[in-house]
């Protein structure tokens, strides 16, 4: 099946915050003294939003690895795929997206691994928010993995099948990483060669 390119509906994060916020607006039109016929169904309704809300709160806050929006806690027990820069008489590198969003963890990966470091791709990232799934970039040199932004949409779009593919049976990729700039604001570079070849023995 196609890798998919959005959350559904009904697991995007903020849709119980919006039904119950509806339904509570609604209060104010649906009163006690209401038909029971629209009462009692109402109030069903008010609750069966308000228990869906409290279990998704309970949901995010337990420490899955990847979390709901694809940020890693740390590299344990997952997976990981090594995929090595290939050497090439000119370096092709992908820049990460969204990399102004997340100075403050990338100056701290740099600060802790130094700019020449790995990083991990995370397919079905996301922003909050947003419904759109993106695939996360992770930086791994330091003490813990640091979320430094998203693959572009170009890059995204390319790579999207083979490593949703990897991510069905767990598996994550670790491609070379280089944090450019000695001060803020700082850029990410990807070494994807490595994927050129994954994908063709996938092809294969």
């Amino acid at each position: 099946m196609p890798a998919p390119r959005s959350k559904p509906l009904l697991a995007w994060e903020p849709l119980p915050y919006l039904v119950v916020f509806v339904l509570l607006i609604l209060t104010g039109i649906v009163r006690p003294d209401a038909a029971p016929w629209l009462l009692w169904p109402f109030l069903l309704l008010l609750v069966a939003a308000v228990v869906w809300l409290v279990v998704g709160l309970v949901r995010g806050a337990r420490t899955a690895n990847p979390d709901l929006w694809g940020d890693l806690a740390s590299l344990d027990g997952l997976d990981i795929v090594e995929v090595p820069r290939v050497e090439r008489e000119v370096r092709a590198v992908a820049p990460v997206a969204d990399t102004h969003r997340h100075q403050p963890a990338i100056e701290l990966a740099r600060l802790y691994g130094g700019p020449e470091q790995q990083a991990v791709l995370v397919p079905r990232a996301s922003r909050w928010l947003s419904r759109r799934y993106r695939i996360g970039v992770q930086l791994v040199g330091g003490d813990r993995p640091r979320h430094a932004g998203f693959l572009g949409e170009a890059v995204d779009d390319r790579w999207r099948e083979l490593l949703d593919e990897l991510l069905e049976r767990g598996r994550f990729v670790r491609v070379p990483a280089l944090i450019t700039g000695d001060s803020r604001p700082y850029g990410v570079e990807l070494d994807l060669s490595g994927l050129d070849r994954m994908g063709g023995a996938a092809d294969g």
